[in-house]
């Protein structure tokens, strides 16, 4: 009786490394969920980066492009990637596109010094030492580029480094779409009028 409760445990350990392989066979590695495009960026709070220090100001991400389209990128001064994509960044600033950075998981002097260190591609740093950011953009890892039109809206997403040209060019062509129009005012009775011959 002993015996077969000594065995129990390597039963059930079997069972899940046969569910776990199981699983890994199926899976498609190159899967990358952009599940917020077409959605709204969300509205997460983060205090900016002044000179290593966060705050005391804080923004939301969905206002940091002013009513101007953007590129967020998440990344991190830990983040090997991330140092592989910085010319790539600093190449976007150089053509008038706006990019947002997102220190993800990061202390603030650490980004500090890595933007010293290779050069300062943001129009604003925000600071998101826990991570908040990163859970409501839906992050798998760093780094991570979102196209946001400038409604506040995610056009395209782009998981790991931006390495390539057809990389960058798929962000900044999603920003080049075509504008929106913008919901007009009517008074009340405009929209009697209109509803009555649409009647």
């Amino acid at each position: 009786m002993k015996r077969w409760l000594a065995v129990i445990p390597l039963v059930v350990l079997a069972a899940l490394a046969a569910l776990f392989i199981g699983w890994s066979l199926k899976r498609d590695p190159e899967f990358k969920p952009d599940a917020l495009v077409g959605q709204s960026v969300p509205e997460t709070v983060l205090p900016i980066l002044q000179n290593g220090v966060a705050g005391p100001q804080n923004v939301d991400i969905r206002t940091a492009g002013v009513g101007r389209p953007m590129i967020v990128n998440v990344f991190a001064s830990w983040c090997a990637p991330c140092r592989i994509e910085h010319p790539r960044l600093l190449a976007l600033k150089a053509q008038g596109i706006a990019v947002v950075g997102v220190a993800y998981k990061d202390e603030p002097e650490a980004t500090q010094a890595f933007l010293d260190e290779l050069g300062d591609p943001f129009a604003m740093v925000l600071v998101d030492r826990e991570g908040r950011a990163g859970l409501d953009l839906g992050v798998s890892g760093v780094p991570e580029s979102f196209a946001v039109d400038a409604m506040g809206r995610i056009v395209a997403k782009s998981s790991g480094p931006l390495l390539t040209d057809a990389d960058v060019e798929r962000l900044t062509t999603a920003l080049d779409a075509p504008l929106r129009p913008l919901p007009t005012a009517t008074t009340l009775d405009e929209a009697k009028a209109r509803r009555d011959a649409a009647q």
